[in-house]
């Protein structure tokens, strides 16, 4: 078996990945590929964490807990998807992006010390990721997350190479949260391990979201009636769609925080994209790219 372990980050999938996974669950459960519901680990594993203190589990408490989040007999690849993995939002920022991050990941992992563990997730700018964390925490009833943060100094690769180096030999495939309309189908491949070719159904949400009923339905058609031969293809299509049909409102973001002025704004995102390239060039990391 292995485990695919999905983490988020937070204000970016926003369970939108394993929903989709869990309406193929069929059609992957014929690969070996198990997706198990949410409400079957989350809270189990998170109490299984704290009881073990760090300490690996016995091989009675794995299989305990694995019968408890699969009802099938045997797997190939079990995908796990948390953004609380990695945190809960009111400590995302506590001095950098997840700086506990390295730490809980081992923790989770010590649960299945034997099985072999990958790790994906998407990044997103921090210029859009803060204030939507911070409408996140807040509508919880929580204290702003900026508090003695700047962030001019949050990296995603400074948590990356935390969670790397905790869990030394598990490879990671990362994405960036802007480009996912166009890498939908080759970030669903990534997590469930799917075979090629592999016909899931609504796999068109996330370009849904974002763009015009009218537009979408187009789109839609024109692939029907050309269907895209390639993965280079396919973006390009869904550009074209996107540059005439995107809903203003999905895709530029109001950012409505004291002192962050336009050049604030870029030079954040400056930042983000060089950050990005530290990624890129990391042992161990496979970065999904439009």
């Amino acid at each position: 078996m292995h485990i695919v372990y999905h983490l988020g980050a937070h204000c970016t999938d926003e369970d939108r990945l394993v929903r989709c996974l869990l309406k193929n669950r069929a059609v992957l459960a014929d690969q070996g590929i198990i997706v198990p519901s949410p409400t079957r680990y989350r809270k189990l594993m998170r109490d299984a964490a704290v009881q073990l203190r760090g300490s690996t589990a016995s091989v009675e408490n794995q299989a305990l807990i694995l019968d408890q989040i699969m009802e099938e007999s045997e797997a190939e690849r079990l995908v796990l998807s948390w953004d609380s993995f990695l945190s809960f939002p009111a400590w995302v920022i506590r001095g950098s992006l997840y700086a506990a991050a390295g730490e809980r990941i081992r923790a989770f992992t010590r649960i299945f010390p034997d099985i072999g563990t990958e790790f994906c997730m998407a990044i997103r700018n921090p210029a859009t990721f803060v204030p939507a964390l911070q409408s996140k925490v807040q509508e919880k009833g929580h204290a702003d997350v900026l508090n003695g943060v700047d962030p001019m100094s949050l990296r995603w690769s400074t948590a990356i190479q935390e969670i790397i180096s905790r869990n030394e030999g598990v490879p990671m495939t990362v994405w960036c949260d802007e480009e996912t309309p166009l890498i939908w189908p080759e970030v669903l491949q990534a997590v469930s391990g799917h075979a090629p070719g592999t016909e899931l159904v609504d796999t068109d949400e996330v370009v849904a979201m974002i763009m015009s009923e009218i537009g979408f339905a187009r789109m839609q058609t024109y692939c029907t009636e050309h269907p895209p031969e390639s993965v280079e293809q396919r973006r390009r299509v869904v550009t074209a769609f996107l540059e005439r049909f995107a809903r203003p409102e999905k895709v530029e973001m109001e950012i409505d925080i004291p002192g962050w002025t336009h050049e604030v704004v870029a030079e954040m995102t400056y930042r983000y994209l060089e950050d990005v390239e530290v990624i890129r060039n990391m042992p161990g990391v496979t970065l999904i790219e439009a």
